[in-house]
């Protein structure tokens, strides 16, 4: 047993259906080696990344027609995936990140459910920097901006990621950062191209796509 419980979610992304295995509630909480205390990951946030989340089901709705072609894509702070894999599913080069020790698990769990190739995967550290990464032609990620300090590092790792013309695509609840992240990404040198998009049906609030 893994000492946590999970449910199935289907949920629709540009007309396509996927399943998805996520935890059960928020409440689940499992850490035997202390793997998740020792990366900083304490027992109020460790059942986050497995959540199916507004935000980021905009984010997977936003992919599911965004144009990918010979694009090299990062996912931050990917969670249950749900964007690499519609990502995948169209074919993308995309790799997902995430900082949670589990967060590799339900994602190749979650590609096996869909009949998918394995999505690359890369843990990573915000603070530590991303070497050997690489950079990539768009990066995206979804309900990344809990506290101010998230902007401030994401705003220092993404250029050292970005290719000069990257795009970047966050999916924000409204938390209160996202207008740091823009107003620190646009010293040094990028600019806000889009405003914001309205979730979908299936989305139970609705969170700003900034682009």
């Amino acid at each position: 047993m893994p000492g946590y419980q999970t449910q199935i979610h289907e949920l629709t992304f540009g007309q396509l259906t996927y399943v998805i295995r996520a935890l059960a509630d928020k409440q689940q909480y499992a850490d035997p080696d202390e793997t998740a205390a020792k990366a900083g990951i304490s027992s109020a946030q460790w059942s986050l990344f497995g959540q199916v989340w507004p935000a980021g089901q905009l984010l997977a709705e936003a992919m599911a027609t965004r144009p990918i072609e010979g694009k090299r894509i990062l996912e931050l702070g990917c969670g249950l995936g749900l964007a690499s894999l519609v990502l995948r599913r169209r074919g993308a080069d995309v790799v997902a990140s995430d900082h949670h020790p589990l967060a590799e698990v339900f994602l190749a769990y979650n590609a096996a459910l869909n009949a998918l190739e394995s999505v690359p995967y890369r843990r990573l550290d915000w603070d530590a920097g991303a070497p050997n990464m690489g950079q990539f032609d768009m990066i995206i990620a979804s309900d990344v901006l809990y506290e101010t300090r998230h902007a401030t590092m994401l705003a220092k790792l993404i250029p050292a990621l970005a290719k000069p013309s990257c795009e970047i695509v966050i999916s924000d609840p409204g938390r209160g950062n996202a207008n740091a992240l823009s107003r620190m990404l646009a010293d040094i040198g990028f600019s806000l191209t889009a405003g914001e998009r309205q979730a979908s049906a299936q989305v139970a609030k609705a969170p700003r796509l900034f682009i």
